[in-house]
């Protein structure tokens, strides 16, 4: 039998060469490839890629890109390299070439589907996974973005304009939703994880690699909200969810899988709703209830 400070040294070895391979990845190189800035949550290093560039309608509501426009690519250290996961939001002529593209680079596509209905244009989300030198990775995301679709890349220009304020009593859409919201871009949004995230690959999907309850909601005048997102669930838990949905009249517009190989399966359930943002608000926590989420 080993010796217990042996095994305390052991234990602290193992530790210190998996900081050693997460510390490893030279993240400025990374940042360079994209272009972009990593938001940095532990050491998950998440890059925003918003379709700025559209247009999109729905139901007379200007989509902002954080309400249902917002494209992402994250990246969290794994065997001294590192795995990737995004979600990349596409016209429909752009899906093909995108597609060839990553798949010539060695990239996976997990997922194509829509989100919201009846939006014009039609948008739709390509959902991708690698697994390798995070900046080879990034350097394939941006070549195949810049060359297939028209994502920008290039930093907003600076203006002395300040962010589009969020005309909702967000202290009372907090009360509602049991949970703390944020704003961005003009749009109040939540990530509310679940009591036990799943696994893909032996890692933790976690918040920031897509893997919460994403609630948003975007002013449309007079204290109502346009409200969309998905809602991250097991198997039997989606027609309790969907009947709780539809019961406080919120549309489904979709119900598919964002992974290939996680365990336990999930499914996202996307939605739609433009009305009173307190109600909604109510009636989206009613939803969530019907879920194993994490208690606030």
């Amino acid at each position: 039998m080993k010796h217990p400070l042996t095994l305390l040294a052991l234990g602290a070895a193992l530790l210190l060469s998996h900081a050693a391979r997460a510390d490893a990845i030279d993240w400025k190189k990374v940042d360079a490839a994209l272009g972009k800035t990593a938001m940095v949550s532990g050491e998950v290093h998440r890059y925003g890629l918003p379709r700025s560039d559209l247009h999109v309608t729905l139901d007379g509501v200007a989509i902002k890109p954080a309400l249902a426009l917002g494209g992402w690519v994250a990246f969290a250290p794994m065997h001294g390299e590192a795995m990737l996961m995004g979600d990349l939001v596409l016209l429909e002529t752009e899906i093909t070439p995108v597609m060839t593209r990553l798949l010539d680079s060695g990239l996976d596509i997990t997922a194509i589907h829509n989100h919201i209905l009846r939006a014009s244009p039609a948008t739709f989300y390509m959902h991708v996974a690698g697994h390798g030198d995070p900046e080879k990775m990034a350097t394939a995301i941006r070549a195949a973005l810049s060359s297939a679709s028209k994502t920008p890349f290039d930093p907003p220009a600076s203006t002395a304009t300040a962010a589009p304020a969020v005309d909702l009593d967000t202290a009372k859409l907090d009360e509602a939703m049991g949970a703390k919201g944020t704003a961005n871009g003009g749009v109040y949004q939540y990530g509310i994880p679940r009591r036990d995230p799943a696994k893909e690959g032996g890692m933790q999907v976690n918040t920031p690699l897509g893997g919460a309850n994403a609630i948003n909601f975007q002013p449309t005048g007079g204290g109502k909200a346009a409200i969309t997102g998905d809602f991250l669930v097991t198997g039997n838990e989606v027609n309790p969810l969907i009947r709780a949905l539809r019961a406080g009249d919120i549309e489904v517009t979709a119900i598919h899988s964002h992974m290939l190989a996680e365990e336990p399966r999930m499914f996202f359930v996307h939605f739609w709703a433009n009305d009173d943002a307190l109600k909604l608000a109510r009636n989206v926590r009613a939803a969530l209830d019907k879920t194993a989420v994490a208690q606030h």
